[in-house]
């Protein structure tokens, strides 16, 4: 059973983890976020560095200027030069502090520091200059430098003193925080820029794919035969094999039509034969010739229809409109059964996925049996439901039963001898839709005879 051709609407299509379109974006998402995650945390540690090198620096100034603001008391203590200083050592816990020690006989503090005083722990030492931490005054976190200066330039007497400097490192964190803050609030942006940048480069690099999706899309509603226009040059190849594929299905398909007519013309010429030396000589042998050449003739005809129908299906591109059809039916049905009214009525914008031929033998059959047995109206309409075009044929005949319209479309099962025909028409109707994966049903109709209902796939 053929299996129809679907192809995806990309306009309407979701992004999934089996969509091509999905994986890049989210690939090239990924490594976005970790490189901008990565970048953030380098700039990071490197500015808090940087931050932590230039309190170190302001607190190495701050100890040069201590140190040169220093002379020696002539009572032991320690006189400072208010030019030298950095006035944060006047104001209480302002976050600078000074210390300064007279060897281990008590020292001098700062303004700043109140009342405290500053207990270091050593952590590095960088020459002269040795450097720890220490709590400070209201919970403070103290980055601490200190060094030992001899103030005297003689050796006359002991002038040991050891000079602290103290700093709060909380402006430090506030930096680094400010910093930190702004840095992501920036590569946010930038990911989030990045990642619609990604995805509208992926959607305008996957373009020419949507145009093969739409070329298929218009050679299976019959709209185009082939591929056209011009495609980059990673998709060019794909649009020639396709349209290769087409040619070469279109050439099969019509190969074996050409069997199929040479295989018919082959077998309808012999038994016209054997049906003329029958008719030349009655008799009981002639009479079982020919009801057997009668027989064969069905089966040729039927199978014949069913071949051609099934090849049909496999070509791309099939498009019928259905109120030609009709029309034309109508009017070389009427020709046949001028006593009888055929009112077939469809909109122009109704169109089989099909071929011509295939909808002709179905409705032909239909409308020709409905004549058949029809008082004098046959009355055919057509509507579009979806993706499906539903027939129905109805006359105004004496109608079946129920039981009776079980048996009418079976093959060989004839219910009146009388009217001309192989019985094989509705056998053919039913087999030629299923193919289509249409449906086709008997009912009752409205007029007094029978309805005939047949489904069929239409163009979207």
């Amino acid at each position: 059973m053929a299996i129809p051709l679907k192809i995806p609407e990309w306009a309407k299509s979701r992004l999934r983890l089996e969509s091509l379109a999905a994986r890049l974006i989210a690939a090239a998402a990924v490594w976005t976020v970790l490189g901008l995650a990565v970048g953030g945390v380098v700039l990071s540690t490197a500015f808090r560095k940087a931050a932590e090198h230039a309190f170190d620096a302001a607190l190495s100034a701050d100890m040069d200027g201590l140190i040169a603001a220093a002379e020696p008391d002539p009572n032991g203590g320690v006189m400072l030069a208010d030019r030298f200083l950095n006035h944060n050592f006047d104001r209480v816990y302002s976050g600078l502090y000074y210390q300064i020690r007279f060897g281990n006989s008590g020292g001098q503090i700062s303004r700043s520091l109140f009342d405290k005083e500053i207990v270091a722990v050593p952590q590095s030492r960088n020459g002269a200059l040795t450097w720890g931490t220490a709590p400070g005054p209201e919970n403070q976190t103290l980055r601490v430098v200190w060094r030992r200066v001899d103030l005297t330039p003689d050796n006359s007497k002991d002038a040991d003193y050891t000079f602290y400097v103290a700093g709060d490192m909380a402006e430090v964190e506030r930096q680094t925080g400010e910093f930190n803050t702004t840095l992501f609030w920036s590569f946010a942006f930038l990911g989030l820029g990045l990642i619609l940048a990604i995805l509208i480069q992926v959607r305008i690099g996957l373009l020419p794919l949507r145009k093969v999706s739409a070329g298929l899309a218009r050679i299976r509603d019959g709209e185009a035969r082939r591929l056209d226009g011009d495609f980059p040059t990673e998709i060019a190849p794909l649009a020639s094999e396709l349209n290769s594929l087409i040619q070469h299905s279109e050439e099969v398909v019509g190969r074996a039509r050409t069997h199929v007519s040479n295989l018919a013309h082959f077998l309808k010429t012999p038994l016209s034969v054997l049906a003329a030396e029958a008719d030349a000589q009655p008799g009981p042998l002639a009479d079982s010739i020919k009801k057997q050449v009668f027989s064969m003739r069905r089966q040729v005809d039927h199978y014949l229809s069913r071949a051609r129908a099934a090849g049909s299906l496999d070509v791309l591109g099939n498009r019928t409109q259905v109120c030609n059809v009709m029309d034309d039916l109508a009017r070389v049905i009427g020709r046949i059964h001028p006593a009888i009214v055929i009112d077939a009525e469809s909109d122009e914008n109704i169109f089989f996925r099909g071929e011509r031929q295939d909808l002709e033998e179905m409705l032909g059959n239909l409308m020709d049996n409905a004549c058949k047995w029809a008082k004098g109206r046959v009355r055919v309409r057509c509507r579009k439901d979806g993706g499906k075009l539903l027939l129905t044929v109805e006359d105004d005949g004496a109608g079946l039963s129920e039981s009776q319209r079980g048996q009418v479309g079976e093959r060989g099962e004839r219910l009146d001898e009388s009217v001309p025909g192989s019985g094989l028409g509705l056998a053919i109707v039913r087999d030629i839709s299923k193919l289509y994966g249409g449906f086709f049903a008997l009912d009752a109709s409205p007029l007094g005879g029978v309805m005939a209902k047949l489904e069929l796939p239409a163009i979207v």
